[in-house]
């Protein structure tokens, strides 16, 4: 899930320029245009959940209950057929709960016991771009009708997020509230000052990898799995340590509904049912790892068309040319 980001910003922009150096003088091929829709379930990678043993980064702590959908639209633009740049635009939900984890007496007893839960809707636009290696290998490039075309991708996005959780009043009732105004972890403290109050709309690094198949020269569909790596630690609202609930009274006012709204959220062990036995985790005790942002990701099944005048692939075929074969070998 984290690791150096800026070795993997430089890459990102090491592969732009290498595939910018693919597109060809006016002339060679035809430039086109796409446009599409795209959906398929997508997962967060943070803090919350897992399973058993240590919380680990990437896929070994994936909870597939966590799963929702994302969907969003697209044009393409594709100076050269081995190169596309695609602009997209996502929405979607993210969800992670220490709730759902199945004990097996190890570590993981302290996430369950944490018992802290988020959601968060999720907007995003990102800008990517495709590359089509065997593309090379064909001989006629612009005759694409039943090809079918492996690629990989990254690119650069931006996306807004809003963490929130459930509520629990004197009475019992429940309602969803937002964790960024309560500064749960003591963030924008003065108190705090080492931790800043974090920002809902972050950048993204989109990589991933695809296959595409054209079902003629105009209509093509597309799998493919895109992780979004982000620069920050707080899309479920938990990163480093709990802090005293004398802190949120100071902050918001002894006694008042603020602060005792916050405290709660920033602190939920008290209310686990797998945790009984303890009255919540004290200040200054872990709560998340700060040494891992969070992530997330998505397999998305996208339906697109190209656009434009396409009568130069029907009229060479027309002529009697003989078409290259499509498998891939």
């Amino acid at each position: 899930m984290k690791t150096a980001a800026c070795p993997r910003a430089r890459v990102c922009s090491y592969l732009l320029m290498i595939l910018l150096s693919l597109c060809p003088k006016p002339g060679v091929t035809q430039v086109h245009f796409e446009a599409g829709i795209t959906a398929g379930p997508s997962n967060f990678l943070g803090d919350l959940g897992g399973n058993i043993g240590h919380g680990m980064p990437f896929l070994k702590d994936n909870n597939l209950q966590m799963t929702r959908i994302m969907k969003g639209a697209y044009l393409g633009f594709s100076p050269h057929p081995a190169l596309n740049f695609r602009l997209a635009v996502n929405i979607g939900r993210l969800e992670g709960a220490d709730s759902i984890i199945r004990p097996a007496g190890g570590h993981e007893l302290t996430r369950m016991e944490r018992n802290l839960h988020f959601r968060s809707p999720l907007q995003e636009v990102i800008l990517v771009a495709e590359f089509y290696p065997t593309v090379f290998r064909e001989n006629d490039w612009d005759d694409v009708r039943g090809r079918i075309r492996p690629y990989v991708l990254a690119g650069v996005g931006v996306f807004k997020f809003n963490p929130q959780a459930q509520y629990t009043d004197t009475n019992g009732d429940k309602v969803w509230v937002d964790l960024q105004p309560l500064r749960t972890e003591g963030q924008g403290m003065p108190k705090h000052v080492d931790r800043k109050e974090y920002a809902l709309t972050q950048l993204n690094i989109p990589y991933g990898f695809g296959i595409k198949y054209f079902v003629n020269d105009r209509l093509h569909l597309s799998f493919e799995i895109v992780s979004r790596m982000t620069f920050t630690d707080y899309i479920d609202d938990v990163s480093t340590n709990y802090i005293p609930e004398q802190d949120f009274q100071d902050f918001f006012g002894a006694g008042s509904s603020q602060a005792q709204v916050a405290h709660q959220m920033a602190n939920l062990s008290n209310l686990s049912i797998q945790s009984n036995t303890r009255s919540g985790f004290m200040g200054w005790e872990q709560r998340g790892d700060p040494k891992e942002n969070d992530a997330y990701y998505c397999s998305s099944l996208k339906i697109g068309v190209r656009l434009g005048d396409l009568r130069n692939q029907t009229m060479r075929r027309a002529s009697g040319k003989m078409r290259c074969p499509v498998a891939l070998y």
